[in-house]
């Protein structure tokens, strides 16, 4: 049995269904969770706390979700749990350079380009637009493939820990190519579709990450978080298309984990998925 620990600190897109891409359906029996978060705060001494209550859990391995990982609170979390011989993966939307750092200290990363910030100013964000724009981001890392990379390096991690093989920890930025390539469409307007969808969600941050920290004037960086925001629903829009093309040839890729955590593979909807 291996135990996973997922340590969430402030939010992405990605963090509120890591773990539960891992286990979809809930009866997986080589596999147990253990998750702690901060909720939206990436506060230092918080951020170390969680981490020493995570050691205390006992993982094998622990995946800290965060958004830039380069500040203080990520980088004292995953220092705590390495302190501790704890395997340690990074999972962010950046910096890129940090994958050398993380590299250098023994420890993996996984960069996520297109799970962009989003439009934090009071003026503009209140809890319904957040809630509706980490749903149009989910939709596109659902479909262009992004989270099919992670389950991918997931499960690899997974079947290396119960093998008893030296772990090879990843350092990867999940681009367009890599995630169109794991996103398993097949229909080539499908698949343009989604690429128009990731690099219009990977535009985002810049969007917003001029309108939070380099815009003054309010008017002005209250209507960039709307266009932000516009980008990515309209991103999930076309990503929703995309997977609909799937749908009509009936060519849908489906990928479900078996009890004992291999993957099974499927196209038509009126078949019985078999290992892959």
């Amino acid at each position: 049995m291996v135990r996973l620990g997922f340590l969430k600190l402030g939010n992405i897109a990605t963090a509120p269904l890591l773990e539960l891409l891992i286990d979809e359906r809930a009866e997986r029996e080589d596999l147990e969770f253990r998750v702690l978060s901060s909720g939206p705060k990436m506060i230092p001494e918080q951020s170390e706390e969680l981490a020493r209550a995570m050691v205390s859990l006992k993982p094998d391995i622990v995946f800290v979700i965060s958004p830039n990982a380069s500040l203080d609170g990520p980088r004292r979390a995953r220092e705590t749990l390495s302190r501790e011989g704890i395997p340690v993966v990074v999972v962010t939307d950046g910096p890129r350079k940090l994958l050398e750092e993380l590299k250098e200290r023994g420890m993996g990363g996984i960069i996520l380009e297109a799970d962009s910030m989003i439009g934090a100013r009071r003026e503009f964000l209140d809890p319904i637009e957040m809630a509706l724009f980490n749903a149009d981001a989910i939709r596109v890392l659902s479909v262009t493939g992004v989270f099919s990379v992670l389950v991918g390096v997931i499960d690899k991690l997974v079947e290396q820990l119960k093998g008893g093989v030296k772990l090879e920890l990843p350092l990867l930025e999940v681009t367009r190519s890599v995630a169109l390539q794991a996103s398993g469409l097949s229909n080539p307007y499908a698949l343009a579709k989604a690429g128009a969808a990731y690099e219009m969600a990977k535009r985002v941050a810049a969007l917003t990450t001029e309108a939070c920290f380099r815009e003054k004037d309010w008017v002005t960086y209250t209507s960039l978080c709307a266009t932000a925001h516009e980008l990515m629903r309209v991103a999930g829009i076309l990503a929703d298309e995309a997977r609909e093309i799937e749908k009509y040839g009936d060519s849908l890729l489906r990928r479900p984990h078996h009890r004992d955590g291999s993957v099974l593979e499927k196209r038509k909807l009126l078949e019985k998925p078999v290992r892959s």
